[in-house]
């Protein structure tokens, strides 16, 4: 008589560091995005640039982004659509009810409503991944966009510019508090 011997299920083991500089490398989405952007629209005062502007930029920084989550990533399609949606949607509205100004409140409000916008659509993809976990990341994003418009703006950026998202400060802080995303898909990727 001969024992069955069974083979234990494999199971996906995602390197901590590996995750962590991975998501971190995503800042630049957010610089080559927006310069991208502002390159073909120019600067983000009135629908039309806000709309394309928005596109571009949310278009670029799905991609990279798709590239940062990895293995464990939602559809590749799904999630850069999502984001070039959301930050098309949300940098047109947001930036039209501020009509379009530059200061501090303006951009802090003009960021929440993006990140709520593209936290929203995002979600959308995020659900099937994180079920009722995805709910929360459309607050989640509008807090630190608006953050990311903070930073860039008291770091003494030039925001008069009317660029299609906040600067190289702003990103950094918003990639960071951004890495749950890789570790929640992470986690669940490992759970299933």
């Amino acid at each position: 008589m001969h024992a069955v011997q069974s083979t234990p299920s494999p199971t996906i083991h995602i390197s901590a560091p590996r995750t962590f500089w991975r998501w971190m490398a995503t800042v630049t989405g957010f610089p080559l995005g927006g310069y991208a952007a502002y390159l073909i629209t120019g600067h983000v005062d009135s629908l039309r640039p806000a709309l394309l502007a928005g596109l571009i930029t949310g278009a670029i920084l799905g991609a990279v982004q798709v590239w940062g989550l990895g293995r464990n990533r939602p559809p590749a399609t799904s999630w850069i659509t999502a984001t070039a949606v959301g930050m098309m949607l949300g940098l047109g509205l947001g930036s039209a009810v501020v009509d379009y100004h530059t200061s501090l409140a303006d951009l802090v409000t003009q960021g929440a409503i993006t990140g709520l916008v593209v936290g929203i659509t995002q979600g959308l993809v995020l659900r099937r991944r994180l079920g009722r976990l995805a709910l929360a990341w459309p607050a989640f994003l509008a807090v630190i966009w608006a953050g990311g418009w903070a930073v860039t703006t008291t770091a003494g950026i030039d925001v008069d510019l009317q660029f299609p998202i906040f600067g190289s400060s702003g990103a950094l802080m918003v990639t960071a508090l951004t890495l749950v995303l890789p570790y929640a898909l992470n986690r669940e990727r490992n759970q299933s």
